[in-house]
């Protein structure tokens, strides 16, 4: 009886870990077939809200279910589904309206025995996002640098290109500013952008940044909010960029500086200078130091990016730096009158390499230039300048383009246009408001047959102009109170925090509990096993891209191997420069969408 008893118990227990394999091979098999995207940061209560159910099945959906997540109890049912079809990866997509469901709590979404991430909704989701986004910023410094409590780069730099044999090759004192990516190339294209954005994220959003910071980047706070200090930190390196009337600097550093992984503070590029960089002279001319040279046909781009920034911090500084905000109102107009001089695109200087900043518009820099003079002047001739160059290019090329050159139209906002669209005068404010439109319409063309309602080509940095026009239509929904791209505006925002075929934020560390690049590449990542918080990485680009740059590889087994398609990759990758790399300016441009967001949050808790 006994050996009976125990034949019948090990075939009892025989059959039950069989039962189980077979679940757990069918759960296996559904999760790899299926699966549920979601904003792993979250929903504001009275947002829209849409989750992004794709399958390499021929699954239907017809319906879906919001549990809550510690109890599995179903709180929420709903048949707003909306199938879309091929994207990417996956045979069958669908988009699972659930925008009606605003009560605060911690949820999971279960569709035809799928389960998402948990996610959160509630008012305060997106508090302290946009001061998260500034630890990138400080760790970006250069000269001395918050994050290594070490200085770096600290004989910047000798001159070239200078048109007076007797000062080119010269020093000069360039030390400050940002780092541009993962590698320590400085450009005023980039930074001058970048300061102008962070401005502007308090100019329209103050009450939601923090002071937990001095200038030098180190606790306690001084008194002043954190994300004006880091503008500070880039317009004083821009006075030093532009240190005279018709004097102006483009770069620091070239594509010899791309010589492997090191810190900062380690930096061995040579230069045939001792520890000295180059420092590259705005000549209005093409410009190379080896092999490569750029297509640059003038200075108006860089120069209308100078006066912008000055303006801008001419008006917020003034009550923490007086005297040095009226030097930069100074600065600025001398910075527009030089760009009118010298109309073109001064694009970043190549070198080994063939890749640089391929900028090919300038009006939209002259633009925004002289709207911000019209601003701290009231004269009305800098509002005519703004809108004659506003008029001559209504749409900034790449929205609804397949594809473009890299950073070839740059900015990738025009934010000229929303300062203008907010003119007293009816035919200004209409006509500047509806180019604004223009753009989003001729993105949103493109996105409204696709799940993810993306409408954005993926080319070199896609996640900067996923930002640019999150933002663009936020500013336009602001000005005329149209909602008809509202819900494509939540789907970018979305895209950022997991909603996208890879299932992963394309930001550091946000949400901390989520899943976010974690092999970056970056010196810090590769060298010390630390993470780049708060930096936007690259972001996905075309197979057809990233199969034909030169040096890229993968370094590690594909993790999403099962979601890339020969359309569209993303790798979470140290060797991937093309989609893993976090950069300074796109960074810096997400603050402003970010603090609009937890300001809403803010007004929902009232």
């Amino acid at each position: 009886m006994n050996e009976m008893l125990e034949k019948k118990v090990l075939k009892r227990i025989g059959l039950l870990i069989f039962t189980c394999v077979l679940l757990v091979l069918n759960n296996t098999i559904l999760d790899s077939q299926s699966r549920i995207r979601i904003n792993q940061l979250g929903y504001l209560p009275n947002s829209i809200k849409v989750a992004v159910f794709v399958s390499k099945s021929d699954q239907a959906l017809d319906r879906f279910e919001i549990r809550e997540a510690l109890t599995d109890q179903v709180v929420w049912q709903s048949e707003m589904i909306k199938p879309y079809g091929e994207y990417s990866a996956f045979k069958n997509t669908y988009r699972l309206d659930f925008s009606c469901f605003g009560h605060e709590g911690y949820y999971y979404i279960s569709a035809d025995g799928i389960r998402s991430p948990n996610f959160k909704i509630a008012c305060n989701v997106y508090n302290h996002t946009a001061d998260f986004l500034l630890k990138y910023m400080r760790q970006q410094r250069c000269g001395y640098n918050p994050y290594f409590k070490d200085s770096c780069h600290t004989h910047d730099g000798f001159i070239v290109f200078h048109p007076d044999p007797e000062k080119d090759s010269t020093y000069i004192n360039v030390v400050g500013g940002w780092h541009d990516a993962s590698d320590y190339l400085q450009y005023v294209t980039t930074s001058a952008n970048a300061t102008f954005q962070m401005m502007f994220a308090y100019e329209q959003n103050p009450d939601a940044f923090s002071d937990l910071y001095d200038k030098d980047g180190t606790p306690p706070g001084n008194g002043i909010p954190d994300v004006l200090d880091e503008a500070k930190w880039g317009l004083d390196w821009l006075l030093k960029m532009n240190p005279e009337k018709g004097v102006m600097f483009n770069q620091i550093a070239d594509d010899r500086d791309h010589i492997g992984f090191k810190l900062p503070n380690k930096d061995t590029a040579g230069y045939d200078r001792g520890r000295e960089r180059p420092v590259y002279f705005c000549t209005g001319k093409p410009q190379g130091s080896l092999k490569y040279r750029n297509r640059t046909t003038g200075i108006a781009s860089t120069a209308g990016k100078y006066a912008s920034a000055f303006a801008l911090g001419s008006m917020l500084m003034f009550k923490y730096y007086p005297e040095f905000s009226i030097n930069l109102k100074q600065k600025a107009i001398e910075a527009y009158e030089f760009g009118l001089k010298n109309p073109g695109v001064c694009q970043t200087a190549p070198c080994r390499s063939p890749y640089f900043y391929e900028e090919e518009n300038w009006v939209d820099d002259m633009e925004l230039a002289a709207y911000q003079l019209y601003a701290i002047t009231n004269d009305e001739r800098y509002l005519l300048k703004a809108r004659n160059f506003g008029n001559k290019e209504p749409v900034t090329p790449w929205m609804g383009a397949d594809t473009a050159k890299h950073y070839q139209w740059y900015p990738f906002i025009n934010l000229g246009h929303y300062y203008l669209s907010l003119s007293s005068d009816e035919e200004i404010r209409n006509k500047f408001s509806n180019y604004l439109k223009q753009g989003i319409d001729r993105v949103y063309q493109k996105a409204k047959n696709n799940a993810y309602l993306m409408g954005i080509p993926f080319i070199w940095c896609s996640n900067n102009l996923v930002v640019a026009m999150a933002t663009q239509c936020q500013l336009y929904y602001q000005i005329s109170n149209d909602s008809t791209y509202l819900e494509m505006e939540a789907a970018l925002c979305d895209w950022l925090f997991g909603c996208n075929p890879w299932e992963t934020s394309m930001i550091i560390g946000l949400p901390p509990d989520g899943d976010s690049p974690q092999d970056t590449h970056s010196a810090l990542t590769y060298l010390l096993n630390e993470q780049p918080l708060g930096g936007l990485v690259d972001g996905p680009v075309y197979g057809s891209i990233y199969s034909n740059l030169k040096g890229i590889y993968l370094a590690n087994e594909d993790e999403y191997k099962d979601f890339q398609s020969d359309h569209v990759v993303y790798h979470d990758d140290f060797a991937d420069y093309s989609t893993n790399e976090p950069t300074m300016d796109g960074t810096a441009s997400l603050i402003y969408y970010l603090s609009t967001l937890q300001k809403k949050g803010m007004l929902y808790s009232k």
